[in-house]
């Protein structure tokens, strides 16, 4: 076991690492560029070069003992955005400070926070937790700015000249695979020591009857199939919300997909390519679950997905990927790979893309939010936002724990997020 002080100085370790993968995705955009909002359910792009440490800041100064002459700020930057009400963010880059003052407020926090942490012999495993959530907060966000990265023009960053050459391959055979009736285990247990967000406790079983599930994620050529027969236009394949989502927001493909020339390409983060048809589509909640209408099946539960996953081992005990030291390169393809399988043979349901699930997100029994975070996950058990399992090629390491839960509402199509279907 870690003594405290070597557990404090690993935990700084991967909060600089996590920062180096922040500062190089920012680095991606030209500067002119920054105050782009890619997706109009977002913030602009600056906004996040001071969130970033405007939540560091607000979680870890109090117990720090630090103060701040930076209060505007430190507000300014505090909250993102999730609009379940449909209204959309309505301001414009003059309302915001010069460019130049967000990244003077990011080094200021910095500075001082490090300073305070690197000889702070205060309640080691209190400071420890709020370490684990700035790192994993960050690397959260790591993940939304490459997808919104993804969404902006081409000509708008840094590398967007790169042509690259992919061997064209045929697409895998669909096929299902037979999960035994069994238990599947959620969540982890407190006593275990190691972090979580609070809607991952507590551990507990769920028993899952018999199920068969696709071998592999529905692939862009599946789901060609579905945009060829009309899916989008045919109303019996989506619930009433869904539908008007669609209809007034014109939506029509994946939002990964473009169409040049008369014919499909997905959008990389640099340049256009040819509709990879081996590749799982990335979808929204409703689309997956119009597609799985269509093929009169459904989207797995929570628990079978974890169950196909893991079986009924202790999910603690098989964490295989979550020490691995996951390479991060600002301009790699973000293109998915299929890994690993587990005790049953269904491929590729961790790092290959989110998976949607059918269950809305919800606490577990025995659920208490953060005193540190209240905001974390309470505010979203709304019966709005759908849970999501697995991870994708961006997720850090640590969150492809068994444990970890994503969400999102069910009309946000810019996720790297696939899914698959089953039967009973």
């Amino acid at each position: 076991m870690l003594s405290a002080t070597s557990q404090r100085s690993q935990l700084l370790q991967r909060l600089h690492d996590a920062r180096a993968q922040t500062d190089a995705l920012f680095s991606i955009v030209k500067p002119e560029f920054l105050f782009e909002r890619p997706i109009s359910e977002r913030h602009r792009l600056a906004f996040y070069i001071g969130h970033l440490e405007s939540f560091d800041w607000n979680l870890l100064s109090t117990s720090l003992g630090l103060s701040s002459d930076r209060e505007i700020f430190d507000k300014l930057f505090a909250f993102g955005i999730d609009p379940v009400d449909g209204a959309l963010p309505t301001d414009q880059p003059a309302d915001w400070p010069p460019l130049e003052a967000f990244f003077r407020y990011r080094d200021q926090a910095r500075a001082e926070l490090d300073a305070t942490l690197h000889r702070n012999d205060g309640e080691m495993r209190r400071i420890d937790q709020l370490l684990n959530v700035a790192i994993e907060h960050r690397q959260m966000h790591a993940e939304t700015l490459s997808y919104l990265l993804h969404q902006m023009p081409f000509h708008s960053k840094r590398g967007s000249t790169m042509r690259r050459q992919r061997p064209l391959r045929a697409p895998p055979v669909p096929e299902a695979v037979r999960v035994p009736a069994g238990v599947a285990n959620l969540g982890q247990s407190a006593s275990s020591g190691e972090f979580g967000w609070d809607n991952e406790f507590a551990a507990h079983a769920v028993n899952v009857p018999a199920f068969l599930i696709d071998k592999f994620k529905v692939t862009n050529a599946q789901y060609l199939a579905f945009v060829n027969d009309g899916g989008y236009a045919r109303r019996e394949f989506w619930n009433d919300e869904s539908w008007t989502w669609k209809a007034s927001h014109a939506v029509e493909h994946p939002a990964f997909w473009l169409q040049q020339n008369r014919a499909w390409v997905w959008r990389s983060m640099f340049d256009a390519i040819a509709l990879p048809l081996d590749w799982p589509v990335y979808v929204s909640h409703a689309e997956a679950s119009a597609y799985a209408c269509w093929t009169k099946r459904t989207l797995p539960s929570e628990a079978q997905w974890q169950r196909a996953a893991f079986g009924a081992k202790d999910i603690a005990a098989i964490d295989d990927v979550t020490g691995v030291a996951l390479r991060f390169d600002p301009l790699a393809v973000d293109d998915p790979e299929l890994v690993m399988s587990g005790p049953f043979p269904v491929v590729g349901m961790r790092r290959n893309g989110w998976e949607w699930t059918s269950t809305v997100f919800g606490p577990f029994a025995g659920f208490h939010g953060f005193d540190f975070y209240p905001g974390y996950s309470e505010p979203f058990f709304d019966g709005k936002h759908f849970v999501l399992k697995g991870g994708s090629v961006r997720t850090a390491a640590s969150m492809l724990r068994p444990s970890f839960r994503n969400w999102f509402q069910p009309h946000y199509p810019y996720v790297y997020a696939g899914f698959r279907c089953v039967d009973g």
